[in-house]
């Protein structure tokens, strides 16, 4: 691990608790390779249309960190935008399908948590221009005061007001069943907190458990079914009066995906996985008219970058090199 005063990017990664690689608009000589969203009359219709297979793929390699040091990793990725939408297409290899993030499973006699996360994919933009980024990277948000013990005691988030980031957070177990992506944004770090921030609006997760956190407090309601991948949304839930229904074996839901509202809805998220694989679509307006998300004006050139999790918690992940997203219609 990085010490406190050694801000590297793994450093940023550790802090940002997304695990994150950040991005600007001010696009340098310095990203390799360049994503080109084509221009579409139509939007895709889905993780199968045909139009997805017209697209020249760009494989984007991934470096490992912390448990995966000295691994590596890709994603395949491709981009579609129409007059007012914008569609990133990933695609990776995953020898384990991982969304059990910590469920509740009955022994019989008392109720424990499964061993277990989930696969993430993570991104960052600028909405108003990071000072310095283009030239010192993630190090002007990652921010450690002197005499901290590890790289974990820091701060993520900007030095100004007038510095902001946007944050899309893909999670297969708490975001994915409810069909998007965690929208959040980077803001100036107070006295007590970090700079990142949730978008206008509602969404994330609800822990399922007790007051003396024992048990699970909530089952799926009747008339109900259980969303993708046999998780228990939200919504759909309703407060257990009688846990002799449950036997031996019976799993529940830990973190339950909650509705996404306003803002923190932006981000649409389709996803299969199927034969050792993540396919995962993130769509979302050019721009949303939202002041906690980034515009895109398909006259211009971004920089950014991508973070992956393989069943895995904030600080260890692959990180890409920077890249530059472009449009042509």
């Amino acid at each position: 691990m990085q010490k406190a005063m050694k801000l590297s990017v793994l450093t940023c990664v550790l802090l940002s608790v997304l695990g994150l690689v950040f991005f600007s608009n001010n696009v340098t000589g310095a990203a390799k390779q360049t994503l080109t969203a084509v221009y579409s009359k139509a939007a895709p219709t889905g993780l199968d249309d045909p139009a997805w297979g017209k697209i020249k793929t760009l494989e984007v390699p991934f470096d490992g960190k912390e448990i995966f040091a000295g691994k590596k990793a890709a994603v395949n990725t491709k981009a579609v935008f129409t007059d007012n939408e914008i569609y990133l297409w990933f695609n990776w290899k995953d020898a384990t399908q991982s969304v059990t993030k910590e469920a509740w499973k009955f022994d019989g006699k008392a109720w424990i948590h499964l061993k277990g996360d989930e696969d993430r994919i993570s991104l960052l933009f600028e909405i108003n221009r990071i000072n310095n980024f283009a030239t010192k990277g993630c190090a002007v948000t990652c921010h450690v005061p002197p005499g901290a013990p590890n790289a974990k005691e820091g701060k993520f988030g900007t030095a100004t007001d007038a510095e902001k980031g946007d944050l899309w957070h893909w999670k297969a177990a708490r975001s994915d069943p409810a069909g998007y992506a965690d929208d959040g944004y980077l803001a100036k770090i107070s006295d007590t907190k970090g700079g990142r921030k949730g978008d206008a609006g509602k969404g994330g997760d609800k822990q399922n458990m007790t007051a003396d956190k024992s048990k699970p407090m909530y089952m799926l309601a009747p008339g109900k079914k259980l969303g993708k991948n046999g998780i228990l949304l939200a919504a759909d839930a309703v407060e257990i009066t009688d846990y002799s229904v449950f036997k031996t074996g019976d799993v529940v839901t830990f973190r339950m995906p909650v509705a996404a509202e306003g803002s923190f809805a932006d981000i649409k998220a389709i996803s299969r996985y199927a034969d050792g694989a993540w396919t995962v679509i993130l769509s979302r307006k050019l721009n949303t008219g939202n002041d906690d998300d980034v515009a895109f004006n398909p006259q211009k050139k971004y920089s950014f970058a991508m973070a992956l999790f393989d069943d895995s918690k904030d600080q260890d992940s692959y990180d890409s090199e920077v890249l530059t997203l472009e449009f042509k219609k």
